[in-house]
């Protein structure tokens, strides 16, 4: 109420919740839905006055983001509360094709759960409604800036504003993945064959106790095998201060 007079202000949905009449500007919101732009109402009294064109442009590195997951097999859909036109606008963009527009916070994680049962489900969020999903998926990765809610829901965080990130992320987790499975192969191979040999008796328990040597240095270079500078900056970085920002 603003001195005796009701006013509303939210977003064409609300507006047809309240019964206000919004046809007198249909055409005029309906071509800024379309270029992309949320629209958000304004009413008095229960009349329609004029409407807020608010727009959030795409970030630059999306579309490279979006082609990168799609080379690695990786299906993308959009989740938005936001009507059906701005989300097919900024879908578009993106050169992402499915898309749930008009979606509430918990509806997106009924989505989520829907998609899971196809396969393992990522969900990329910075908001306090997308802590739901964040939880619900297989994967909840969060973008650094984002609100806490939704950074303590994820189990990664992206801590620069950058979307190109996700693929590199993809990568060093199949990275991670593949490393650990090839060093508990290289274990069960040295210590199953060492230790039943050497509780036999059929070779020396020194030969078992060098076999245990080999294996801990073969899972050593294993996990540094293309990445041995790793371990050399951080040997390096032994007793060094910490490097300070500005």
């Amino acid at each position: 109420m603003i001195e005796g007079r009701s006013v509303l202000v939210g977003s064409p949905r609300f507006m047809k919740e309240n019964d206000v009449d919004t046809s007198k500007g249909k055409e005029e919101i309906r071509k800024r839905e379309s270029e992309g732009n949320t629209v958000i109402m304004v009413a008095v009294d229960g009349q329609f006055k004029g409407y807020i064109a608010l727009g959030d442009p795409l970030k630059t590195d999306a579309v490279e983001a979006v082609q990168a997951l799609k080379e690695e097999g990786i299906r993308t859909v959009l989740l938005t509360g936001d009507n059906e036109r701005t989300a097919r606008a900024i879908a578009q963009q993106a050169g992402i094709e499915e898309v749930h527009a008009g979606i509430l916070p918990d509806g997106k994680a009924e989505i989520i759960r829907t998609l899971q049962k196809n396969g393992r489900v990522a969900m990329v969020g910075d908001g306090i409604n997308d802590a739901p999903s964040l939880m619900q998926a297989d994967v909840g990765i969060a973008m650094g800036a984002g609100t806490d809610i939704a950074i303590e829901s994820a189990d990664i965080i992206i801590m620069a504003e950058q979307l190109s990130l996700l693929p590199e992320a993809w990568h060093i987790s199949r990275h991670g993945y593949r490393k650990m499975v090839q060093n508990v192969s290289l274990a069960f191979l040295f210590n199953g064959i060492g230790i039943p040999l050497a509780t036999t008796g059929l070779i020396y328990p020194v030969w078992a106790m060098v076999a245990m040597a080999a294996s801990v240095t073969a899972i050593f270079v294993n996990s540094l095998w293309g990445r041995a500078s790793l371990f050399f900056d951080a040997v390096r970085s032994v007793g060094q201060p910490a490097a300070q920002d500005g």
